[in-house]
């Protein structure tokens, strides 16, 4: 009980002295009656400024005056960064509760054990090969452990197989298990981007002899000796080819000013394109490619669209006949163009139905004009009407006749047969003549004899 009565009669003539001397001489001397021991060599030189770490009869202004000495670890708490920031059991401490002075020269009063140290609240977590490693390997003699560099290039430079290279950033290619893996590299964020059957290449078949800076983007760059073309379509091999299997061409002529149509698509490239198709100026029309194999001569002009497809060159199934002089109903339809032109020049074919029908029939006793009778939808029917279209309807006998027996001479545009009776009936006059010709009026065309 002496120590506790001794401390309480020193503070109470302490309090005396301030009350009756309050000058800062007379502070000193009490401060110094009243020290608990010696200061540690780190704080020997603040032995004689009690005020630089402790503010009279007030505990809690303690931590501001530790931190404003020990700016790195203030820095640490506020930014939450370091073994101070991040570990919640100081952020909820006083810096006495862990660092206590005043035990004598020679005192610890940092209180470190490397082997309960979490080094997981560093700013340099172990991991990997970094696990067992004796402190001594990072951390250097004399030197604050804060102090130790985090950099990879810091502690490996030396085997740094780029000679720096590729900057100091080891992590972003490397990880600490295994230096040789490169499993932590992003290719992607590159400017070129692994896709295809690049993903699954090795880094050495690109970056042969731990090249890997100032290497080639462009396809050509490495592929130069694949490329079938011998340079002749440029550089941009990806317009037409892509990374996941070269043979195969992704290329959409569809895009360009030439569609590719019907047998168009089967042709190979080179049958259109020269070696060098970046100077190319080919044809956009028909005649500009296949002029050799025009059979018309230019007789049709250069619009062979209007007739012929890319499907096939030999039909001529866009070819509208109803927009010429002729155009084809019933069957001539099906009629094949051959049957009608003769020639390739499909001008001179005839328009007459004679030219091309032979009248073994009528032999031309009816003229020319066959459309007058017969119909385009088969040769048999015909449309002629006797009752309306001329001034002799057909009654009774007449009905029956076949046309030839009175047409037996070419009609012509003007009638060419008399349409009284005796006409065509004067043999069969028994009266010869003698009731004149007017044989209507007592016989009709049902029986001659009444």
């Amino acid at each position: 009980m002496a120590r506790p009565r001794l401390t309480w009669l020193l503070s109470l003539c302490a309090a005396i002295l301030l009350a009756l001397a309050p000058s800062v001489h007379s502070q000193n001397i009490i401060e110094q009656l009243v020290n608990p021991g010696p200061l540690a060599k780190a704080h020997a030189k603040l032995e004689a400024t009690c005020s630089a770490c402790h503010t009279p009869f007030s505990r809690e202004t303690q931590n501001a005056l530790c931190l404003s000495c020990h700016k790195p670890v203030a820095a640490d708490l506020s930014a939450h960064t370091g073994f101070h920031g991040r570990s919640a059991e100081v952020a909820a401490s006083q810096c006495r509760r862990c660092h206590t002075d005043h035990k004598g020269r020679d005192a610890d009063i940092v209180f470190f054990d490397p082997r309960l140290f979490d080094h997981v609240l560093t700013q340099f977590p172990l991991t990997g090969g970094h696990i067992g490693l004796a402190c001594v390997s990072c951390h250097a003699a004399n030197t604050k452990s804060r102090d130790a560099p985090i950099a990879c290039a810091a502690c490996h430079g030396k085997e740094d197989p780029h000679k720096g290279s590729l900057g100091s950033d080891c992590g972003s290619c490397h990880v600490s298990d295994n230096w040789r893996k490169t499993g932590a590299f992003d290719h992607s964020k590159t400017k070129l981007p692994l896709t295809g059957a690049h993903a699954k290449a090795e880094c050495r078949s690109c970056h042969a002899g731990k090249q890997f800076t100032q290497l080639p983007l462009t396809c050509i760059g490495c592929h130069s000796a694949d490329d079938v073309h011998n340079g002749g379509f440029g550089e941009k091999c990806q317009s037409c080819h892509a990374t996941d299997l070269w043979k195969t061409v992704t290329f959409n002529h569809d895009k360009t000013q030439f569609p590719l149509r019907g047998a168009h698509r089967a042709i190979a490239c080179d049958g259109c394109h020269s070696a060098d198709p970046t100077k190319d100026k080919l044809p956009l029309t028909c005649i500009g490619c296949h002029q050799k194999d025009d059979i018309h001569k230019g007789t049709f002009g250069a619009n062979c669209a209007s007739c012929h497809n890319e499907t096939s060159w030999k039909q001529a199934t866009n070819f509208n006949h109803d927009r010429t002089s002729f155009p084809l109903v019933g069957r001539h339809k099906t009629v094949a163009c051959a049957d009608c032109h003769k020639s390739k020049d499909f001008k001179a074919a005839p328009v007459q139905c004679q030219q091309c029908h032979q009248d073994t029939f009528h032999k031309g006793r009816l003229g020319d004009n066959c459309i007058s009778c017969h119909t385009p939808n088969g040769w048999l029917q015909w449309r002629f009407d006797h009752d309306t279209q001329t001034r002799f309807p057909l009654t009774g006998a007449h009905r029956g006749l076949d046309c030839h027996v009175c047409h037996d001479k070419p009609v012509t545009g003007k009638p060419a047969l008399d349409t009284i009776c005796g006409a065509c009936h004067h043999k069969d006059d028994v009266h010869h003549g003698t009731f004149g010709q007017n044989c209507e009026r007592c016989h009709t065309t049902v029986t001659f004899q009444r």
